[in-house]
């Protein structure tokens, strides 16, 4: 390694178990000398303070008493550290890969245009068959908020996170800005994180519709922020009628709230879209479309 330096940031809101199983699988990160590891509580009511402080001394602990957000948390962490590279990182989400902070290094080190960093992402409560891919290094347009690194210099090129988005859609408003600048977002596949999330199980969770209304505003909120003008009116009346013909005609009275939530707040925020907008022109659209769909899911080849 060189005398570059990482930070490890992780939100976490009461999900002490989930956290203190992550923080098992990264201690040998934590305990190199070059890494610094930040946890942000905001507002956990399960002691997930106390223990931290007990069991992990050499974690910096940061903690609201009341919630303010993940995006807080997130740009708060951001901002705050002097690290050379940020890796962020849920807390239901750990690395299977080892050496991954060489792999960082030499990756960002003979790509000086790459800004960020998205891993190969293995979603479920268990660990994957194989480990191996012939997934290759691609650039691709966005990338996903569980487990990625940013190279600092490129963080501070662009505005924070929109706290006013609550949840979904921040990482393709960070990937829209970084476009603009001429940062590219690279997958690297070398690296492969395991999820622990069952996807197919969130449709009956207690707040699919709060998921699926934050969901749909967040992506017509990046439309009115970022698209050429021309192009929003087809965008916004095609999402709607997807939801329509896909959810609601066939009784899914819970994405009709979400739906009708999601146009309220739409409205609602014409003043943040108006304050933030950074319009693509359309060749800059184009060519961002042009770009690889961001690799979301991995599963076993």
């Amino acid at each position: 390694m060189k005398d570059s330096s990482f930070s490890i940031l992780i939100t976490t809101k009461n999900r002490k178990d989930d956290l203190a199983f992550t923080l098992s699988k990264i201690q040998h990160l934590i305990d190199r000398s070059d890494v610094e590891c930040v946890v942000f509580d905001d507002g956990s009511t399960d002691g997930t303070s106390e223990f931290l402080k007990q069991s992990h001394p050499k974690i910096i602990v940061h903690s609201n008493t009341l919630s303010k957000g993940y995006l807080y948390c997130r740009n708060k962490m951001l901002n705050e550290t002097k690290a050379d590279f940020a890796i962020s990182l849920d807390d239901d989400a750990h690395f299977i890969t080892e050496g991954i902070l060489e792999k960082i290094e030499s990756y960002f080190s003979e790509n000086p245009r790459t800004g960020l960093l998205g891993f190969r992402i293995y979603w479920s409560k268990q660990l994957p068959n194989s480990i191996f891919s012939n997934h290759k290094s691609i650039q691709m347009k966005s990338f996903v908020g569980c487990a990625h690194v940013w190279r600092m210099n490129a963080w501070r090129d662009i505005p924070n996170y929109p706290e006013w988005f609550v949840f979904y859609g921040e990482e393709n408003f960070a990937s829209y800005q970084l476009f603009k600048k001429k940062w590219e977002i690279h997958y690297l596949p070398e690296v492969l994180v395991n999820h622990r999330v069952d996807v197919i199980a969130r449709k009956n969770n207690a707040d699919y519709s709060l998921r699926l209304q934050r969901s749909l505003q967040s992506g017509w909120y990046l439309y009115f922020l970022f698209y050429p003008i021309s192009v929003i009116p087809r965008k916004l009346v095609y999402s709607i009628w997807i939801q329509l013909k896909l959810k609601v005609f066939k009784g899914d009275f819970k994405a009709l709230k979400a739906l009708l939530l999601a146009i309220m707040n739409l409205f609602i925020n014409i003043p943040n879209i108006l304050k933030n907008a950074n319009r693509l022109s359309l060749k800059e659209f184009n060519l961002y479309q042009q770009l690889e769909e961001t690799k979301i899911y991995w599963k076993t080849e």
